[in-house]
């Protein structure tokens, strides 16, 4: 991106003021060689979500923004539906409610490193990933609709989680709202045999090791500790969401003329908030967030009953969950009103701050945890959620490393066994169905997530807690 269209704000924060059809300011949270390394794409794209109605403050974008369908992804803007405001499909992406959780293990690096063929082997044996990947679960019509109403929670009834975990995932468990009859019969045909499974692309399971403490005070907090070993899961609602996106997507660009939309871009398809085609996207998007966290916690099942076969006796209790591609109700302050704002989160991550109410009590004073993912040969991130971020970007950090190079380029640079061994030689096991998916996956592909994390802490987006490296990674 040429630097030069930007208002420099201070290290951390650059700036395009509104023209032509801008109704709001564009702000990119970025260090200096972040902004030279993003495509021309983002510089496109977040002025064009500044065009939208009742777009409110400003349009974001994160530390780790990159071209995305509509919305580039690590973009965050918040719509007024007192104002005319919009929700955009694009501005959610195709795989709605996509993120990450967390658990403890209580394992050391030695039980690990000792049992780590077995532990991987069989974490890949119990979990389904891969293009197009099926599970054990099978869903009669009724229900995947209660499913799609209950979330987590219908996992857990279902016998495919604890009652414990509910407390630590976003909307506990349970997103209010949705609709199963907005969802169409072709997205929940694709998902009907999906549930309990990772998928494709950059999703994963990932045993990992914390390898350094930034923060005692909220570290202890959190449950986390030097040399502790992790588990983490990033998945999302798989083919249900994506049909939605795809369905929802046609609908608003052909609607938008007669609700009296321009669009800079067809790909930010909108429709207005109050409109009954919003109203229908809203209640598929909701159910397709609960796809996703019955889906996570269904794996966490899986990866429980996995790593009790090597450690009998052995307890994994969820830290967190939290989705970086949803589009949710929430208050606000603007200025010195707080307002009911319909957030888009399109590859960034909820962080709210100490003392928010949807907290749980044990983590409300040292903020949300923000869960960052990099990629199976580099670091992984826990944040804590700020009061300062409350006022920059809706409380929202970034959600990944962020791809620099297209899936094509990494085929062309790589091939799956070469970054499989070479892994291997760094002591990190990969299980994966599809070595073209690990060329396409590999390390270099993406940016230095260390660097999108530097960027978030000292922008004050999220506070820098723990950094945790990989032991094991089965990858879609």
């Amino acid at each position: 991106m040429d630097i030069n269209q930007l208002q420099r704000v201070s290290d951390y924060q650059w700036r395009i003021e509104p023209t032509g059809k801008m109704r709001v300011p564009a702000v990119i949270y970025a260090s200096e060689d972040l902004i030279r390394d993003m495509d021309e794409k983002v510089y496109e794209q977040v002025t064009n979500v500044a065009m939208l109605p009742g777009v409110v403050e400003a349009s974001y974008a994160m530390p780790d923004a990159h071209w995305g369908y509509g919305f580039p992804i690590g973009g965050v803007a918040a719509f007024d539906p007192q104002q005319d405001g919009i929700i955009s499909a694009g501005g959610v992406g195709f795989d709605i409610s996509c993120g990450v959780r967390t658990l403890h293990t209580g394992l050391t690096p030695e039980q690990v490193i000792s049992a780590q063929q077995e532990l991987a082997d069989i974490l890949y044996h119990r979990i389904p990933a891969g293009l197009g990947s099926t599970g054990t679960i099978h869903l009669s019509p009724a229900e995947m609709d209660a499913m799609l109403m209950g979330g987590a929670r219908w996992a857990i009834e279902r016998g495919y989680g604890e009652t414990e975990d509910l407390d630590r995932i976003e909307e506990n468990g349970c997103m209010l709202g949705a609709d199963p009859d907005r969802v169409s019969a072709q997205a929940k045909k694709r998902q009907k045999d999906e549930m309990g499974t990772l998928g494709s692309g950059n999703h994963y399971l990932e045993v990992q090791k914390v390898v350094e403490i930034h923060d005692e005070e909220i570290a202890r907090a959190f449950g986390i500790q030097l040399n502790d070993i992790k588990i983490s899961i990033h998945c999302g609602s798989r083919g249900l969401g994506h049909q939605i996106g795809t369905e929802f997507l046609k609908k608003m660009v052909l609607s938008a003329k007669s609700h009296g939309i321009t669009l800079p871009d067809r790909e930010l398809a909108c429709a207005p908030i109050n409109s009954s085609l919003g109203k229908n996207y809203l209640g598929a998007m909701r159910a397709a967030i609960n796809c996703a966290l019955a889906n996570r916690e269904i794996i966490t099942h899986l990866t429980r009953k996995a790593c009790e076969q090597v450690f009998p006796g052995i307890r994994l209790d969820l830290l967190y969950d939290v989705s970086h591609n949803t589009c949710k109700l929430e208050e606000h302050r603007v200025g010195t009103v707080s307002r009911q704002l319909y957030v888009h989160r399109k590859g960034a991550t909820r962080a709210f701050g100490p003392g928010h109410p949807s907290l749980p009590v044990e983590l409300r004073d040292a903020g949300q945890p923000v869960l960052i993912g990099g990629t199976m040969g580099t670091a992984s991130y826990i944040l804590a959620g700020t009061r300062q971020s409350m006022e920059m970007a809706y409380g929202s950090a970034c959600h990944g490393a962020g791809r620099n190079m297209s899936r094509r380029q990494a085929t062309r640079q790589w091939k799956g066994a070469q970054v499989k061994q070479a892994l291997s030689d760094r002591g990190i096991l990969i299980r994966s169905p599809s070595m073209r998916g690990l060329a396409e996956e590999a390390p270099g592909a993406y940016k230095n997530v260390s660097s999108v994390v530097e960027v978030a802490d000292r922008a004050g987006l999220a506070r820098l807690v723990a950094k945790l490296e990989p032991l094991i990674c089965v990858k879609g």
